[in-house]
């Protein structure tokens, strides 16, 4: 059973073989080992998920710079196959702040990054790693995103790239970019948690290097959405959100999210009770961890069948829940499930503010109405809402929810006649 708390950050002595303070450690059994000196996803010991640890935890005065670098130190290197990721903007939405309810509502849209999302940010720091461990291949199962951010920064890093996407299932806007970035694609009959299957296995026979979210070295970079979600609501508001709301599929932000929190508290920059509660969402027809959260259960339970219009969250297991449920307990969050009508009603709501993102996205909004309206979340909160893709991630989604194409005639006075009309 995984020990993560708020006031545990791996704040222990590093083992003989650390690398200048960095190492792994199982957050089940607490196997320790070099972090570069071979491949490894899994505890070798129990088979464990891994986690990055370090002799030291900086505080927010120790950052400097911009983007996901800006955090070097607390990261397992100074930089990384960068294409200037991080960095996202944190919006105010007034129409759905007023709609809601809450005292502030903030989006932090990680749409904004160089390939539409927020895998970015695990891709600069994993893709360093592979350089730095000489594997000759990456890969990855996909539903758009990590493909089309992988394709991209394996390119950058000249590196080849496999990806793996369950047929029919992935967003066109996804393969255009990992089909344009390189990467040679293969469309599997079966979902995203066969393509997992896979790949990992493929990477265990030592066929490609794993940059799905398992690799703990993925997270790392997913963290600073913590870290500047911190400094930008701080900058804007002078406090800090009560809460995070963010879509769940593999739960890998939820897991570097809850890392960041317990190395800023660690460091003494934040305090326990300062901690926002980390609120997942999920699509109803996708839902292992809300069914857990509610069932008070320690394990999910893998669904074999899932299905939702919001592509990117269309996970039936999710392989770091052995981290994200601690998250959502220690913090005193929760977990919601959303129909895709709602889903759909968000990301027109979203849009309506001037925020143009993909239906996953939008599941954090509906998810906050949700809550907002059983009385979960109260009036005087100061939110946060993350959005993960940008809206061409999926242009026939956003096609479906927006207006439809009116046809007129090819002449002022026709179209003059069709407004009046109409």
């Amino acid at each position: 059973m995984t020990d993560l708390t708020l006031a545990d950050a791996g704040v222990d002595a590093p083992p003989a073989d650390a690398d200048d303070g960095v190492w792994l450690t199982c957050i089940e059994c607490g196997w320790t080992g070099a972090p570069f000196e071979e491949v490894r996803y899994r505890c070798p010991d129990c088979d464990g998920l891994l986690e990055v640890r370090y002799a030291d935890h900086p505080t927010f005065a120790d950052f400097e710079g911009r983007g996901v670098w800006r955090y070097a130190d607390a990261l397992p290197f100074a930089t990384g196959v960068s294409i200037e990721e991080g960095d996202t903007p944190l919006y105010s939405v007034p129409t759905i702040e007023s709609e809601v309810g809450v005292e502030d509502l903030r989006i932090k849209h990680e749409g904004m990054n160089p390939t539409g999302s927020f895998k970015d940010r695990g891709m600069t720091v994993g893709v360093r790693v592979a350089e730095r461990l000489g594997v000759g291949r990456l890969a990855c199962a996909s539903t758009g995103n990590t493909s089309a951010a992988l394709a991209c920064y394996g390119a950058r890093a000249d590196t080849p790239v496999l990806v793996l996407l369950p047929a029919g299932k992935v967003a066109a806007g996804k393969v255009a970019q990992a089909s344009l970035h390189g990467a040679r694609i293969l469309e599997v009959d079966g979902n995203f948690d066969a393509c997992l299957d896979i790949v990992a296995d493929l990477a265990k026979r030592g066929e490609a290097y794993l940059l799905n979210s398992l690799n703990p070295f993925r997270l790392e970079g997913q963290k600073t959405i913590g870290l500047e979600i911190v400094e930008q609501f701080r900058d804007q508001t002078g406090d800090l959100p009560d809460r995070i709301v963010l879509p769940v599929g593999n739960a890998g932000n939820t897991a570097a999210l809850f890392k960041a929190f317990r190395e800023l508290v660690a460091a003494g920059a934040l305090d326990v009770e300062q901690v926002p509660k980390l609120t997942g969402v999920q699509a109803e027809g996708a839902a292992p961890m809300v069914e857990a959260v509610a069932e008070g259960r320690e394990e999910v339970r893998r669904w074999e069948d899932v299905e939702t219009r919001a592509t990117a969250i269309r996970i039936g297991n999710p392989v770091n829940a052995p981290k994200a449920l601690p998250g959502i307990r220690e913090t005193g969050g929760t977990a919601v499930a959303v129909s895709d009508e709602a889903i759909t009603d968000a990301q027109r709501a979203l849009a309506e503010d001037g925020v143009g993102v993909e239906p996953a996205s939008a599941a954090s909004v509906a998810g906050l109405r949700k809550l907002r309206e059983s009385g979960e979340i109260d009036a005087d909160e100061q939110v946060v809402c993350l959005t993960t893709g940008h809206l061409l991630k999926d242009p026939d989604a956003a096609a479906t929810a927006g207006a439809k194409p009116e046809a007129v005639p090819a002449d002022t006075e026709g179209v003059l006649d069709h407004l009046a009309e109409n």
